[in-house]
């Protein structure tokens, strides 16, 4: 069963149960695989897996980002929002990966590509990412490739 066709169907049951924040998770989803849908000229075809990530972790990172910013300014309120609908997207995403799963991965690519400096971390990170695609952020893979690297 696809992404689109699981958030299609949680998106009835939201309705009908009349939850609003998770109806709100559900159309952003949903809309943001039309317009990748419609934008990358894909017509009817499917959505490739990994390009249904990358999209899942954006809007978690934008909800996440945007919640930090509602807690520096002092709106609890609006960041519980932003973090609700985050972990409804996030349950769409794969399993994430533990610091120290993550740091191991990183350490075994480093040993194969035989990165040594800090020159080589475009390298190491991009083997990184495509290894881990939608398991680990990107930010916590840019800090361990940095750290041992350096």
């Amino acid at each position: 069963m696809g992404l689109e066709h699981l958030i299609n169907q949680d998106l009835k049951e939201a309705m009908r149960a009349r939850d609003r924040q998770k109806l709100e998770a559900l159309r952003a989803i949903k809309a943001a695989l039309l317009l990748e849908k419609t934008g990358g000229g894909l017509g009817d075809a499917e959505i490739p897996k990994t390009v249904e990530m990358k999209l899942l972790q954006k809007l978690v990172k934008q909800r996440r980002d945007t919640s930090k910013i509602y807690r520096e300014q002092n709106r609890p309120e609006l960041a519980e929002e932003e973090e609700y609908q985050a972990a409804i997207i996030e349950k769409y995403l794969p399993a994430q990966m533990s610091e120290e799963e993550v740091k191991a991965v990183v350490e075994k690519v480093i040993a194969e590509t035989g990165a040594s400096s800090i020159k080589d971390m475009g390298r190491v990170m991009g083997m990184v990412v495509k290894q881990l695609a939608g398991k680990a952020d990107n930010k916590t893979i840019s800090v361990f490739v940095k750290q041992l690297l350096s």
